[in-house]
């Protein structure tokens, strides 16, 4: 039996706020939306989730969401939020953790669960896989999961993650490089 990070299909696993749309920011922290209502994708996002799925790479998005585990916000909402998101961008599926630090799952980011979970479920090749996030978390969950990472710089008051593979502003920024760093691998050398 393979391994979820052998023999599979490249994928750019996407944080959800701050990267494809926008984060609530408040005392320099994001926060999420709190109702559909207040989605926002962020300028150029469209077009970077188009061209990275015509390049053939899957596109999941993965996003913690304590609120639900503290009781702060409904697993509807968050959910109609994701059916949302992932609808407008087209994307291959969107994995949800729900809870909190002190809940010690294996999915809440910086735990590379969610990320593990849709490589088995997706066919997806992790070592030719990439980790987008505005976050340590995002990027500590990435290299966990033995993916490139991508860190998106929105300039938040908190931890800055250690050493990503790429540093950029936004998610149209990234895609050239993420184009090179997923499909390098898989060209036929001779």
């Amino acid at each position: 039996m393979s391994s979820p990070s052998s023999r599979g299909v490249p994928a750019v696993f996407l944080d959800r706020d701050g990267v494809l749309n926008r984060a609530v920011v408040r005392d320099g922290r994001p926060y999420p939306p709190r109702t559909v209502g207040e989605l926002e994708i962020l300028p150029g996002v469209r077009e970077a989730c188009a061209a990275l799925r015509s390049a053939g790479l899957r596109l999941i998005a993965v996003t913690n969401q304590p609120d639900v585990g503290r009781g702060e916000r409904s697993r509807d909402v968050v959910d109609e939020i994701n059916r949302a998101v992932l609808s407008t961008l087209q994307l291959d599926d969107v994995r949800v953790c729900p809870h909190d630090d002190g809940d010690r799952c294996l999915c809440r980011k910086p735990a590379p669960g969610l990320i593990i979970d849709a490589a088995r479920d997706w066919g997806i090749d992790l070592a030719t896989s990439v980790m987008v996030g505005d976050r340590w978390r995002d990027v500590e969950s990435g290299k966990r999961a033995g993916c490139k990472t991508v860190f998106i710089d929105r300039g938040y008051v908190e931890r800055r993650p250690d050493s990503p593979d790429l540093t950029v502003a936004s998610l149209p920024d990234a895609v050239s490089w993420i184009l090179g760093m997923t499909l390098l691998p898989r060209r036929d050398v001779t």
